[in-house]
C-alpha cells in the first residue's frame, strides 16, 4: 500500500472541509479527538450537502461534547436529520481516520500550526479498513448527548416569547469565548440574561427551558440565584390572583442594560473577573 497523495492545511476544520466536499457516500470518522470532533461538527453544520458520517469515538470524547451547549446541540440537529450518528468504541483506537467509499484518510497534528492529511486510494486497502472500522462500529456502543437540537431551541423560544427574544439568545450563545470555563456565560445563564433584558418572568423562562430539554426548572433557579448574589440580575414580584407572586427579571447592572446584546456575555465576564476572589 502507498500513499496516493498528503495535503497540509492550517486548521482540522479546513483539513476536514476539504476532504468532506463533494462526498457522497457513507462516511467513517474514526478516532476523533475533542479539536477534531468539534471540527466535524462544524463543517458537517455549515456544509449544504453533507455526507453521512458515522463518529466512533472514545466515550469521553462523546462525554465531552455534552458539556458545550452549542456543539451539542449542533450535534444533536446533525443526529435528528441523519447527517450524524455517533457510537462510543468498544476498544482503544490507535489512530484519526475518515474512511470514504474510496479513500482513507489519516490526519495527522504535529504541533498547533498545521493538520496534514494522508491519503490512499489503494481499493483493497480501502476495503480492508472499511471492514475492519465497521466491524468496530458494529460493536460500539450508542450514546445520548441528552441535548435538544438547536434549532428546536431555538423555534420553541421564538413561538414562547417572540422573534427578538430568539436572536438575543442566539446572539448571546454564539458571542466570542469558551462556555466551558468557570465564569463564562452557559445556556441557562444566557436564557435568564435575555428573559431579564426583556423583563419576562422566571416563572416563564424556567418552564420553557425544562419543556424544550435545555435544563430543569431546579438548574434555572439555582442559575437565576447565582447571578442574582453577583449583581447581575434582579427580580421584581408580580401579584397573580392565586398563589404566590412570580418573579419578573430585570438585568441588576447599568452596564448590561446599556451593552449591546453583541457585548453582553463579554460584559458579564468583565464584570465577574473584576469581582475579588
Amino acid at each position: 500500500m502507498t500513499l496516493s497523495s498528503h495535503r497540509v492545511k492550517t486548521s482540522m476544520s479546513e483539513s476536514l472541509c476539504e476532504i468532506l466536499d463533494g462526498e457522497g457516500g457513507e462516511v467513517l470518522a474514526v478516532g476523533f479527538d475533542e479539536e477534531s470532533t468539534r471540527g466535524l461538527v462544524d463543517v458537517l453544520a455549515e456544509s449544504e450537502d453533507p455526507p453521512e458520517v458515522r463518529l466512533l469515538a472514545r466515550e469521553d470524547v462523546l462525554k465531552w461534547i455534552r458539556e458545550d451547549f452549542v456543539l451539542a446541540s449542533k450535534a444533536a440537529e446533525l443526529i435528528e436529520v441523519d447527517t450524524l450518528e455517533v457510537r462510543a468504541a468498544s476498544e482503544y483506537l490507535e489512530s484519526t481516520l475518515l474512511v470514504t467509499t474510496e479513500a482513507v484518510v489519516s490526519l495527522v497534528k504535529p504541533g498547533d500550526e498545521h493538520t496534514a492529511s494522508l491519503v490512499t486510494t489503494d481499493e483493497e486497502f480501502v476495503e480492508a479498513a472499511r471492514e475492519r472500522w465497521s466491524g468496530l462500529w458494529d460493536n460500539g456502543e450508542g450514546l445520548d448527548l441528552r441535548t435538544p437540537a438547536r434549532s428546536r431551541v431555538l423555534e420553541s423560544l421564538a413561538d414562547e416569547f417572540g422573534s427578538e427574544v430568539e436572536s438575543d439568545f442566539r446572539t448571546v450563545l454564539d458571542s466570542p469565548g469558551s462556555m466551558r470555563d468557570e465564569g463564562d456565560v452557559d445556556e441557562v445563564a444566557a436564557g435568564l440574561l435575555v428573559a431579564a433584558k426583556h423583563e419576562q418572568l422566571l416563572y416563564d423562562i424556567s418552564k420553557w427551558g425544562e419543556d424544550v430539554g435545555v435544563a430543569s426548572k431546579a438548574t434555572f433557579s439555582r442559575t437565576k440565584t447565582s447571578l442574582e448574589e453577583q449583581g447581575l440580575i434582579e427580580t421584581e414580584k408580580v401579584p397573580i390572583d392565586v398563589g404566590r407572586p412570580r418573579l419578573r427579571l430585570v438585568l441588576g447592572d447599568e452596564r448590561l442594560r446599556e451593552a449591546e446584546v453583541e457585548e453582553l456575555a463579554s460584559v458579564v465576564r468583565g464584570m465577574l473577573s473584576a469581582v475579588p476572589a
